[in-house]
């Protein structure tokens, strides 16, 4: 138990030694010498919290907000020193702060674990005591023989032992991995394959030797051990044999492999970031804000302190004679009664620190995730899937991406695609008498234009049916030709090109051959170059991917050299690249063209409309993959990431750091020498991590000056890596990253925001995002409209928050130098405690909830606008300055126009009788009150029902409770201060106008800077606003109406349908068209008046 839990805190590694030994069904040795390694079991945690750890975690991270742990402090003062206010005052907001975030974080984690437990439950077979046991994927250890069937994912890494197939081979993807959707062949040493049933694998006794576990997903160095008759032989092991958790096996119906690396020590959990908490730009910002009200705080302390001691230098005012000291404060520390009295002005100043700012920012980020769920523009009929937030802390920050058989015959036969094995089951002697149609057989291929060749050859009807090692049969219009394979020239980068040399049925030895223009046109000597090369390039400039297609036929002869030449050259035990390398570059020659092929990507809906769109709203476009280096660009190109006319620049094999400096030197030179507009750079991910070793300034630069970057080849921590980069440079971006693979969850961690889509790769992205969209071209309405909105929400949230505190606690600190800073509050401790829970807490909370300061279709078509609120624009300090200042100008007029007006001991009523302290108190707090509450109406451009509710309502609603509080509650209080003090206010003339001109006064001067500002120096936005003043349209944006018939969110409908009414299409006045380019079937439009569904 005790190693157990030094395990679990990290102080006692479950293992030391640099390599592990593995015992195949963990049959360990009986000599009684042996003490087997100890590995860790085959759970995956993605979640950031346990049973035991949430509350010690979860409060140090709520405590490192400033706020937080300054009412922690001002609460502790309260509780051992006498102040002017209760602690409850602190303690009880504090409290209800810290439990609101808890529960939301808590449920948040909530989900992970339940996520998690779906993962570490699912059922799995296993190989023990000669038989085949289900159990959970997270009973797998270590040793385990796992048995895996077609489709299914691994559940841990497991090193191959046999297939249904007699030489021991597989095929896998490995898409959620490394983001490659080709098939992968991974092959058992001889020895184990012919190991096929669980009887057979029973016998085996086996040792593994191999590496500790490591994050590279293309490197597994280890040996197998098999005791066979007392004799032992040993089998290397290499990558080729490792088969890794979260790829999925294809074209194979089973395989059996013993787990080597299991739960978090696998290489799919190691390319894992650890999860961390995500703290917004805003929330950083409203930490720097909140250090510099603690300033203001401590120094009005200060001084305040400071002040008093000199007023009580005068013996007459140190003890008058209606304030006597006791004995005790007589003989009291000089040094701990200044510290006391400072303290108390601490407390008695506190609510310039707003903590109901963050009640309302988690209330309003909670609630306003909702609406993202509830759009139907993000919604993906086809899928049934509707957008989802895992983060809500992050909302803001989205507002911070010729026919000729011969040709057909090459098409068929130059490939490497297997056909799926369950089609080829039951079938006579295999797949050569197989009755299926084109249209029914399954390829699979290593590269995803093979098999797009294949099936097209397919359709014109030349069938490609199956294939063994030695064997290629080709239906030609339904008559059957058989092939006999004699080598395959495979694909490398520097050939750029794939080979097959066959032998007809006829006996004639043919070499067909595809690859890029680039690498066949220059080897052709026959057939229409000129023409294909005109063909080619028209294919190139359309987005297309394009191959080269050509032949040769060997005599006898020429073929007995070729077939010398390969066997020695395969058999070298020295230089074995270098001659293969001349052997290929000798066989492929003078070859005769046939033609052609291009292959379009099917990109989702709208992609290439997108990056546009995020180019133009000003955010640089990244694209990390782990595809090879040309499917990256080609399809780089055919998404708009890059343009036909850019100048693409290369930091590609890179051997060494001194070769890698000179290239990122040269690159430099080029960009500033080239006078090209754009340029796009392309990096693959060894060259990024020398660059990145020694040389990442140089590398940085050369980046920033590039229109778009591509990174293939990229291994999943890189991608991490990178974006960490992006992130300490010295612009300090806000970064998104989108993803949709198991691959992508570590850049998704690391970035400010992660996007998992949810695609065919699986869930993982997805659930470990902070949002999940179905589709890519989600993310401009994502960005665009709701990350545009909610970040002028907050943003004015934070900044009316400070400006509100500010007139609130300033009249206290003015009042101090009346009372001899005897530390007396000038309101009533009623008003102090419901200033911010009830008077100005909802118009804000609703505005942050509903504002729309532009039309939402607006903000889609003009990405630019989007500039507008870059860069954390409306949180910088020069608006947090003007909102402060305001709040403190407008504090002085509500203290000094109430003391002028009452100041000079006049009587303002009928019967002769002056104002108290309790009533001018009264009097400062009533104008602040409606002040406050009209700015916020200024500020706010989108005006529904609910908003003139909430608006309106609370001054009357402080008005009523005044009345009330004073007027009939005041025999149940234990303190009589406000008794008939409002309606003894209110029955002043000159009170109700001292109000009026206050208000007006202070509210005149803002709107006269409101308009000069949008008449002299209008913000894009301010422009596209007059765009839409002859419209009409009355709508809540990500509130939606459903079709008819729609049940999927009817009860958000009913829901909305009560809280905000029903529509009308009267009232409707669109400024936009049918046609507009992202808007072609709009359905996010909630009206407020009665409305058919089927209209919205």
């Amino acid at each position: 138990m005790w190693r157990w839990v030094r395990q679990q805190l990290g102080f006692d590694p479950p293992h030391q030694s640099d390599t592990r030994t593995i015992y195949i069904a963990n049959r360990f040795p009986q000599n009684g010498l042996y003490t087997p390694q100890k590995f860790i079991d085959n759970r995956i945690i993605s979640s950031k919290y346990t049973v035991w750890n949430f509350v010690p975690k979860n409060l140090f991270e709520q405590f490192r907000r400033v706020a937080n742990f300054y009412f922690l402090i001002i609460f502790l003062v309260q509780l051992m020193i006498d102040t002017p206010t209760s602690p409850i005052t602190s303690g009880l907001p504090l409290f209800f702060v810290i439990t609101v975030t808890a529960i939301k974080q808590g449920y948040e984690d909530w989900l992970r674990h339940n996520s998690d437990n779906e993962v570490n439950g699912a059922p799995v077979y296993v190989v023990r005591s000669g038989g085949l046991v289900k159990t959970r994927s997270k009973n797998i250890r270590v040793g385990d023989i796992v048995r895996i069937a077609k489709d299914e994912i691994f559940p841990a890494d497991l090193v191959l032992l046999s297939s249904d197939r007699l030489d021991g081979s597989c095929h896998v993807t490995t898409a959620s991995l490394d983001g490659e959707t080709n098939l992968k062949t991974h092959v058992a040493v001889p020895e184990t394959a012919v190991l096929q049933t669980v009887a057979n694998l029973d016998t085996l006794v086996a040792v593994i030797e191999c590496q500790q576990p490591e994050a590279d997903l293309y490197r597994f160095m280890g040996r197998m051990i098999i005791t066979q008759q007392m004799e032992e032989i040993v089998r290397p092991l290499g990558p080729e044999s490792l088969l890794l958790r979260g790829a999925r096996l294809k074209n194979t119906k089973e395989i059996f492999g013993v787990a080597v690396y299991t739960g978090m020590e696998t290489k799919m959990a190691l390319n894992y970031k650890s999860k961390s908490q995500k703290r917004s730009a805003v929330e950083k910002s409203m930490n720097t804000f909140l250090i510099i009200y603690l300033i203001i705080l401590i120094s009005e302390a200060i001084i305040s302190t400071i002040l008093k001691y000199t007023w009580q230098a005068e013996e007459k005012w140190d003890e008058p004679w209606y304030n006597q000291k006791t004995e005790h404060q007589r003989n009291s520390s000089k040094i701990l009664r200044f510290i006391s009295d400072f303290l108390a002005f601490l407390v008695l100043y506190n609510f310039i620190i707003p903590i109901s700012l963050y009640v309302t920012v988690e209330m309003q980020k909670f609630l306003g995730s909702f609406f993202i769920g509830w759009d139907l523009d993000l919604y993906h009929e086809e899928s049934d899937q509707k957008a989802q937030v895992n983060t809500s802390d992050l909302n803001e920050e989205l507002g911070q991406i010729k026919e000729h058989d011969l040709f057909f015959k090459a098409v068929s036969l130059c490939h490497t695609v297997q056909i799926s094995s369950v089609q080829t089951d039951g079938i006579g002697d295999g797949p050569w008498q197989s009755s299926l149609a084109p249209s029914q057989l399954e390829y699979y291929a290593s590269s995803p234009d093979e098999k797009a060749l294949v099936e097209a050859a397919a359709r014109i009807g030349i069938v490609f049916v199956g294939n063994t090692e030695e064997t290629m049969e080709v239906k030609i219009l339904g008559k059957l030709e058989r092939y006999k394979l004699l080598h395959v020239l495979e694909f490398d980068s520097d050939r750029r090109r794939m080979s097959v040399i066959v032998q007809a049925p006829s006996g004639e030895r043919f070499l067909f051959a595809k690859g890029a223009e680039s690498s066949i046109l220059p080897k052709c000597i026959g057939g229409e170059i000129e023409k294909t090369r005109i063909h080619v390039d028209e294919f190139a400039l359309k987005g297309l991917r394009t191959l080269c297609v050509a032949y040769r036929q060997f005599t006898s002869k020429e073929y007995e050299v070729i077939d010398r030449r390969l066997f020695e050259a395969r058999t070298a035990l020295q230089q074995r690249e270098e001659k293969l390398a001349d052997v290929f570059h000798y066989i492929e020659k003078d070859l005769i063209l046939l033609g052609a092929t291009a292959v379009e990507d099917r990109l989702q809906d709208k992609v290439r409309e997108t990056i546009e769109a995020l180019r133009m709203a000003g955010i640089k476009v990244w694209v990390l993959t782990g595809d090879k280096h040309e499917t990256a660009v080609s399809v780089s190109l055919s998404c708009g990431h890059f343009h036909r006319t850019m100048n693409i620049l290369e930091l590609t094999n890179q051997k060494s750091d001194s070769e890698c400096a000179e290239q990122l030197r040269q690159l430099a030179r080029r960009i500033t020498e080239d006078h090209v507009i754009q340029h796009g750079l392309v990096v693959d991910g060894t060259s990024l991590s020398l660059a990145l070793r020694e040389h990442e300034k140089l590398f940085m630069e050369v980046c920033r000056n590039c229109s778009a970057v591509l990174c293939c080849r990229m291994a999943p921590l890189q991608k991490a890596k990178v974006i960490r980069l992006i992130k300490i440079s010295p612009e300090k971006p806000i970064t998104l990253a989108v993803g949709d693979g198991a691959n992508d969850v570590s850049m998704i961690q690391e970035a400010h925001v992660g996007i998992g889509i949810m695609g065919k790769e699986g869930r993982q992205a997805a659930r470990n995002s902070d949002y999940a969209i179905a589709r890519f071209k989600f993310l401009s309405k994502l960005l665009f409209v709701h990350g545009h909105f909610y970040y002028i929400r907050i943003a004015t949230l934070v900044q009316y928050f400070f400006y509100k505190n500010v007139c609130f606690i300033t009249p206290q600190f003015l009042y101090q130098f009346y009372c001899l800073f005897s530390q007396q509050t000038l309101y009533d401790s009623v008003y102090l405690t419901l200033y911010n829970i009830c008077f100005t807490s909802l118009p804000i909370l609703i505005y942050s909830l509903l504002e729309q300061h532009i039309d939402p279709h607006i903000l889609q078509n003009k990405p630019t606008l989007y500039r507008d609120i870059s860069k954390n624009r409306l949180l910088s300090i020069k608006t947090f300055l003007y909102w402060t200042i305001l709040g403190f100008s407008h504090a002085f007029i509500f203290f000094f126009g109430s003391y002028f007006l009452i100041g000079k001991d006049a009587s303002l009523l009928g019967n002769g009788q002056m104002f108290g302290n309790w009533t001018f108190g009264t009097l400062v707090f009533t104008v602040m009150v409606i002040t406050v509450t009209v700015k916020m109406a200024l500020e706010t451009h989108f005006w529904t029902w609910i908003n003139h509710l909430v608006t309106w309502g609370s001054i009357i609603f402080y008005f009523v409770f005044s009345l009330f509080y004073g007027g009939i509650l005041w025999p149940f209080l234990g303190s009589q201060n406000m008794y008939f003090v409002f309606i003894q206010l209110l029955s002043s003339g000159s009170a109700w106008f001292a109000i009026i001109l206050m208000v007006v006064t202070c509210l005149f001067l803002d709107v006269m800077k409101k308009v000069f500002d949008r008449q002299l120096h209008p913000t894009s936005t301010e422009k596209a606003q007059l765009t839409e003043t002859n419209s009409s349209i009355k709508c809540v944006d990500s509130l939606c109406c459903f079709p008819e018939g729609e049940t999927t969110c009817a009860s958000v409908r009913r829901m909305l349908e009560r809280v905000i009414g029903r529509c009308s299409p009267t009232h409707i006045s669109r400024s936009w068209s049918a046609s507009d380019p992202f808007y072609t079937n709009d359905r996010s439009i909630l009206t407020l008046s009665t409305m058919d569904s089927s209209t919205c």
